[in-house]
C-alpha cells in the first residue's frame, strides 16, 4: 500500500499544502515548529479518523479557520483509493472513502494499516495501564473488526453497569436481577476479549523479542507479561466477589478494562531501571513488532511513520533500525527529523528511492 499524495487545508499550522510522495522513503526535515509532525499526524488521521497527538477535533483546525480537510490518494492492491477526513467547528467529523461517507468510524479502522513511532510513545512506559491496553487493542483491531465490535460493546456495558451502581447509591436501593443482566454481558464479552488478547500476545511477544535483539545486538533481556485477573478465575465470579466493593466505589473495579502489560528489562520494570536509550529501543521494538503482526494478519504492508526517531538513540542503534527497514519488505516509510544532513546520510545507505521535503 502506498500513499501517493496528501492535501492539507487548514490543518493545524498549514493553510494549504500539497505533497506528492515517493513510494519508498519520504523525509520531512526542518526546525522544530515548522509542522513535520503535523504532516505525519495528518497521515495518521486518514487511517484512524483521529489525531495521534490531540484527540480534540477543534484543536486540529487551524487558528482563525472554521474547518479542516485532509485528503489522501492511495494505491492499494492495484486500486486507487481516495480518503478524505473533514471537520467543521461544532459539527461531527466526516470520513469519506471514494466519495462515500462511513456510517461509523470503526468500519474504516484497518483499511489503511499504519504504524507510528514517536516520542509520545513514551507514555506506554510512563503512564497507567489504560495506555498499554489501548496499544494492545489498537493492534488487534487493525486486523480484526470483530474484536473492535466486541470491545465497543464491552465498554458500553461497563459504562451502563457503572451508571446503575451510581443510581443504587443515590437512591438507597438495590436490584440484583438488573445488575445480573450486566454481569452476564460483561462475562460473555470480557471472556472473548481476554482470549483474543492472550492469543495475540502469544504471537506478538516472540516477534517483539526478535526485533529488540536486532536493534540492541541482544545485550539485554526484556519481556512482556500480560496481567489479568481472568487468568485465575472467570469474570462472572470476579464481579460477584467484588460486588460490595463496586457498590461502595460506584464503579466496576474488575474486568478486562483493568488488565495491564508489564514491561521488564533484566527482570526489573523498564520504567525504573531502563536508560532512555533502552526505553526508546524497547518502544521501537514494540512498534516494529506491531508492524510485522499487522502485515501478517492483513497481508498488506502498513505505512511506517518515524517521528523524530533519531533523538536519544546512539548511531549504532539507528544503524540497526535502518538496516532492519532495508532488509525487510517494509513498504513506504515517512521520517521526520530536525537535521537534514543526518537523515540524508542514513537513508543514502538504504538501497531504496527517497524524497527530501525541506520545511520552513
Amino acid at each position: 500500500m502506498i500513499l501517493k499524495s496528501l492535501v492539507l487545508l487548514n490543518y493545524k499550522n498549514f493553510e494549504s499544502r500539497n505533497f506528492d510522495f515517493d513510494e519508498k522513503i519520504n523525509c520531512l526535515v526542518g526546525n522544530n515548529g515548522v509542522g513535520k509532525t503535523n504532516i505525519l499526524d495528518a497521515i495518521y488521521h486518514l487511517s484512524f479518523g483521529k489525531s495521534y497527538f490531540n484527540p480534540i477535533t477543534s484543536q486540529n483546525i487551524r487558528h482563525d479557520s472554521d474547518f479542516f480537510v485532509v485528503e489522501g490518494i492511495y494505491e492499494k492492491q492495484e486500486r486507487e483509493e481516495k480518503v478524505i477526513v473533514s471537520a467543521k467547528r461544532g459539527q461531527k467529523k466526516v470520513i469519506k472513502r471514494n466519495g462515500k461517507a462511513y456510517d461509523t468510524f470503526s468500519e474504516h479502522i484497518g483499511f489503511l494499516p499504519l504504524v507510528i513511532i514517536s516520542p509520545a510513545d513514551r507514555d506506554l512506559i510512563t503512564e497507567g495501564s489504560e495506555t498499554r491496553r489501548k496499544f494492545i487493542d489498537g493492534v488487534i483491531s487493525q486486523s480484526d473488526q470483530g474484536y473492535l465490535t466486541t470491545l465497543l460493546k464491552y465498554t458500553k456495558a461497563v459504562s451502563q453497569r457503572n451508571a446503575l451502581l451510581k443510581y443504587f447509591a443515590a437512591n438507597h436501593t438495590f436490584d440484583q436481577d438488573t445488575l445480573a443482566v450486566y454481569n452476564e454481558q460483561l462475562h460473555e464479552l470480557g471472556s472473548v476479549i481476554y482470549a483474543k488478547r492472550k492469543e495475540f500476545l502469544a504471537v506478538f511477544t516472540p516477534i517483539f523479542l526478535e526485533r529488540y535483539h536486532a536493534i540492541t545486538s541482544g545485550n539485554e533481556e526484556v519481556s512482556l507479561t500480560y496481567q489479568s485477573k481472568l487468568e485465575h478465575t472467570d469474570l462472572l465470579t470476579l464481579l460477584q466477589t467484588h460486588l460490595e466493593k463496586d457498590r461502595a466505589l460506584q464503579y466496576t473495579s474488575v474486568g478486562v478494562h483493568k488488565d495491564d502489560l508489564a514491561f521488564t528489562i533484566n527482570e526489573h520494570p523498564i520504567k525504573k531501571f531502563g536508560s532512555q536509550g533502552q526505553q526508546k529501543s524497547f518502544l521501537i521494538a514494540l512498534k516494529l513488532a506491531q508492524f510485522e503482526f499487522i502485515k501478517m494478519q492483513s497481508k498488506v504492508n502498513p505505512l511506517l511513520l518515524l517521528d523524530d526517531v533519531f533523538d536519544k538513540l546512539d548511531e549504532t542503534r539507528v544503524e540497526h533500525i535502518i538496516k532492519l527497514v532495508d532488509d525487510q519488505n517494509f513498504g513506504q516509510l515517512f521520517i521526520s527529523d530536525t537535521h537534514a544532513d543526518r537523515t540524508e546520510n542514513v537513508v543514502k545507505k538504504i538501497s531504496q528511492s527517497y524524497k527530501m521535503f525541506k520545511l520552513s
